[in-house]
């Protein structure tokens, strides 16, 4: 069943090529589809389009689809289209006419902007709280492990020393601004588009305020064209603030992958978390981390797939947009699925003790030894050509006690404070404003 179809049906071939994987897809949005509906129908009887009573009886019915969405027992036929096709049959099918007037003043265009902007909001929540429940766990890592030093590198080369504390706590801290963007494009995502219709809005008298309320939405995309326009923008920021995560997750993979190595040698795992080799007895393999590393690096890749896939469209809706949540949305889990290992490998990571003890880390406190002079009246520039030279005629002297304490340095790591900012910016997001509307409209 197709909403526009007439008399005349598609050749299967196009049917077939058009739909694509949209069914597959289109359930993941089942529920938020409903939630619309409702939205809509309560909308519709306020403005006259539909009596009390016929919204009531779309209301309950509406209720039992939901159900079904929530326990995996909604499907798409066959033979239907796409997510909006199969409620709006099962309306009709309940209800006849009734049925058949949910789509007044409303546009399969802007139906599946608010299915895909109340999908995004919550999996950009069920992010937030997995991000939160890793950021936890390296924080308080960070705090644990604040006395145990760890060479720091710049060029891959021997730097300065660092502390496995401030280590972790470098990735504490940058979640901290990962979550920023993506409570951004939560901004973005939780505005209203319904009543954009296909992008040219109704002459029908709607209420979008009132639908807006409904849905718990901050706000609504006012501009109908903008609405629609919206559709790959939201995506394309929302991908970003992904990569951003992603990038995080990456990186601190990538290092556990280097400190794994027999050659760093900082830090192990119990065996039942590596792999091993077919001919090699010895091999502990970090493959959680290498798959997390490539996962994260597909996902870094997403925006630009959206921005390409979206190049050069102009104003108004374009099925090339649908393509877009075979790329989206498969994303979310993916992402939540590798901040889940890496808390699970970081919550069982075993630290080498006395790392920098090791003579071949000597250079590392060149930096300690200019400084001491410094405080002794000589001039830095002199200082540094002093130290420069004994290490250059092997002389250099040194000693493996480090003393920072500025904000933010291996003896002040700001911990509470970078987990104050983490707070704050969670909070920021107000989940619970959107969840009071969902329960009072499914009520």
């Amino acid at each position: 069943m197709k909403l526009w179809q007439k008399n005349i049906a598609s050749l299967q071939e196009v049917e077939h090529f058009t739909v694509g994987k949209d069914r597959e897809f289109d359930v993941m949005l089942g529920p938020y589809d409903v939630l619309g509906n409702i939205a809509h129908a309560k909308m519709l009887a306020t403005v006259g389009l539909l009596t009390p009573d016929e919204a009531e009886q779309l209301r309950e019915e509406l209720k039992n689809i939901y159900e079904q969405t929530q326990n995996n027992s909604f499907r798409i036929e066959d033979d239907v289209e796409d997510v909006h096709s199969q409620v709006e049959f099962l309306l009709t099918k309940k209800l006849g006419d009734v049925g058949k007037k949910i789509h007044s003043a409303r546009s399969r265009n802007d139906q599946v902007l608010v299915d895909i902007k109340l999908y995004l909001r919550a999996e950009l929540e069920k992010t937030v709280d997995t991000i939160q429940a890793f950021f936890v766990l390296i924080n308080n890592k960070s705090e644990e492990l604040k006395d145990h030093l760890l060479p720091g590198y710049t060029h891959l080369q021997l730097a300065m020393p660092s502390s496995f504390g401030l280590w972790l706590g470098a990735y504490a801290e940058g979640l901290v601004d990962d979550t920023i963007t993506l409570k951004a494009a939560y901004d973005v995502v939780n505005k209203n588009p319904l009543g954009s219709a296909a992008g040219y809005g109704s002459s029908f008298p709607i209420n979008r305020t009132l639908t807006t309320q409904l849905l718990g939405f901050a706000d609504l995309n006012y501009n109908v064209v903008y609405a629609q326009m919206g559709r790959g923008k939201a995506e394309r920021i929302v991908a970003s603030a992904l990569a951003n995560v992603a990038d995080t997750l990456g990186r601190l993979s990538m290092d556990a992958c280097l400190f794994l190595n027999q050659n760093f040698g900082f830090i192990t795992f119990p065996p039942e978390l590596t792999t091993g080799s077919s001919i090699m007895p010895h091999k502990k393999n970090p493959d959680v981390f290498e798959l997390i590393r490539s996962h994260c690096n597909r996902i870094k890749a997403l925006p630009n797939e959206i921005m390409m896939m979206t190049t050069n469209l102009p104003s108004g809706y374009h099925r090339d947009l649908q393509l877009l949540k075979e790329h989206l949305f498969p994303a979310f889990e993916t992402l939540r699925n590798c901040i889940e290992m890496a808390g699970l490998m970081l919550s069982n990571m075993q630290v080498k003790e006395n790392i920098l003890q090791d003579e071949k880390y000597k250079y590392l406190f060149s930096v300690e030894e200019v400084n001491k002079l410094v405080l002794q009246g000589i001039p830095f520039r002199d200082a540094y050509k002093q130290v420069g030279l004994q290490i250059e005629a092997n002389e250099f002297t040194y000693s493996t006690a480090v003393n920072h304490t500025h904000e933010g340095s291996i003896g002040n790591l700001f911990n509470k404070e970078v987990a104050a900012t983490m707070s704050n910016v969670i909070a920021s997001f107000n989940f619970q404003r959107y969840h009071e509307a969902i329960d009072a409209l499914l009520k």
